[in-house]
């Protein structure tokens, strides 16, 4: 079974550098406290690294 994260925007895409903007976008991430499930693979790691500041990650149990 693949393990998922689930992933929490905390804080708006308003105002950040455009590549931010599209990261969140393809996260899945429209609204500030909108969750997605997202498998964890290290493309999508790296996704998350760069906009750290922007959501929170925990694991799907």
């Amino acid at each position: 079974m693949a393990i998922k994260l689930r992933v929490k925007q905390i804080r708006s895409g308003i105002g950040r550098p455009k590549p931010q903007r599209l990261l969140l976008k393809g996260l899945g991430l429209r609204k500030i406290n909108n969750v997605v499930e997202v498998q964890d693979t290290p493309a999508i790691r790296g996704m998350i690294r760069k906009v750290s500041h922007l959501v929170t990650v925990s694991p799907v149990e």
